[in-house]
C-alpha cells in the first residue's frame, strides 16, 4: 500500500501537496541521511518521512543528555518501534561547555553546536552524507541561535525548505499515523531556566519531575519556569479555568514545593512559546 500523502486528505489543499512534494524530492537527493530525532512533532515527521522516502539510508539518531524529557524519550522508542525507524542513541556533551552552562542568550546556539558535532562524528564514522534537523518555517519568528549552529555545520532544513509550518507538519504526521500529530510544543529543560540562571542538572531536575507532577493531573500544554526558590507555572489558556480551582491550586502546589521550591506562582498570561524570550524584546524596545 502506498504512504498516506497530503493529497489523499479531503481538506488539504494543493499547497500542502506541493510542499510534500518538495520535501520528499530534497530528500531522495540527499543520499545517505542522519536525522536529528528528539520525538517530538517536527522530528518525528522527518524521521518517518526520511525513512519513507530512504529506507535504510535514514538513521533517526536521538541525543541523550540531562536536558533531554524522559517522556520525550519514551515517545521517540514508541515512533521507532511502531515504524520500525532504523534508530539509534548517542550522548552529548553540552554540560560540559562553561557557555552552555552560563545560559546566555545563546544556550540554545552551544547545546545545537555539540549536538551537531557528535552527529558529524556518526556522518564520518559510518559514511553517511548529510544530517537534517527539523526546523520549520514557524521557528524563524522566534529567537534560535541553534539555528546558526545549524548553518554552521551545514544541516539540512529540509522541513523549513519546503515552506512547511507547525500547521502542515501536524496534518501531514497525522495522515502518516503518527502519534505525534497533536502532541503539545515542546522544548528541551533548560529552556525553562531564564537567561544568566547556571544550568545544572539539579535544575533541571525539579523542571523535570515538576513538569511530570502537573501532567500527572491532567494538564496537556504547561511549563514550570524555575525562577530559583519560585516556581512560575504556565498552563494552556484552554486548561487556567481548571488551574485556578482552590483545590486544583492546592494539589499543584502540593506536588511541587516538595522539589525545592519555596513558592509556586501560576502565570495568568497562561502559555506561549519562548516566554522568556520577551524580555531579549523588551531590552531591544529599550534600546539596551
Amino acid at each position: 500500500m502506498a504512504p498516506p500523502s497530503a493529497a489523499d486528505m479531503p481538506s488539504a489543499s494543493l499547497d500542502l501537496a506541493a510542499k510534500e512534494a518538495q520535501l520528499r524530492g530534497s530528500l531522495a537527493g540527499s543520499g545517505r541521511l542522519v536525522v536529528a530525532f528528539s520525538g517530538g512533532v517536527d522530528s518525528s515527521y522527518l524521521a518517518w518521512v526520511a525513512h519513507d522516502v530512504l529506507g535504510q539510508d535514514a538513521l533517526a539518531v536521538t541525543a541523550i543528555s540531562p536536558s533531554y524529557p524522559a517522556h520525550h524519550r519514551e515517545m521517540a522508542e514508541t515512533i521507532v518501534r511502531d515504524f520500525s525507524l532504523p534508530h539509534r542513541f548517542v550522548e552529548t556533551d553540552e554540560m560540559a561547555s562553561a557557555e552552555y552552562r552560563a545560559n546566555a542568550p545563546d544556550r540554545c546556539y552551544h547545546c545545537k553546536s555539540a549536538l551537531f558535532e557528535r552527529l558529524d562524528r556518526l556522518v564520518a564514522e559510518d559514511s553517511f552524507d548529510a544530517v537534517a534537523y527539523g526546523v520549520n518555517a514557524d521557528d524563524t519568528r522566534d529567537y534560535r541561535p541553534g539555528h546558526k549552529a545549524a548553518h554552521e555545520h551545514r544541516v539540512l532544513s529540509p522541513l523549513l525548505e519546503a515552506g512547511l509550518d507547525k500547521h502542515d507538519v501536524r496534518m501531514l504526521s497525522r495522515a502518516a499515523g503518527l502519534p505525534t500529530w497533536d502532541l503539545p510544543a515542546s522544548a528541551c529543560l533548560s529552556s525553562r531556566l531564564p537567561y544568566g540562571t547556571e544550568v545544572t542538572p539539579e535544575r533541571l531536575r525539579q523542571v523535570e519531575e515538576g513538569e511530570a507532577a502537573l501532567r500527572a493531573l491532567g494538564f496537556v500544554q504547561v511549563r514550570l519556569r524555575h525562577h530559583g526558590p519560585l516556581a512560575r507555572v504556565e498552563i494552556a489558556p484552554a486548561e487556567m479555568p481548571r488551574a485556578l480551582d482552590p483545590e486544583m491550586a492546592r494539589r499543584m502546589t502540593a506536588a511541587i514545593k516538595p522539589l525545592g521550591f519555596r513558592w509556586v506562582s501560576l502565570d495568568l498570561d497562561g502559555y506561549r512559546m519562548g516566554s522568556l524570550n520577551e524580555v531579549l524584546f523588551i531590552r531591544d524596545q529599550e534600546g539596551g
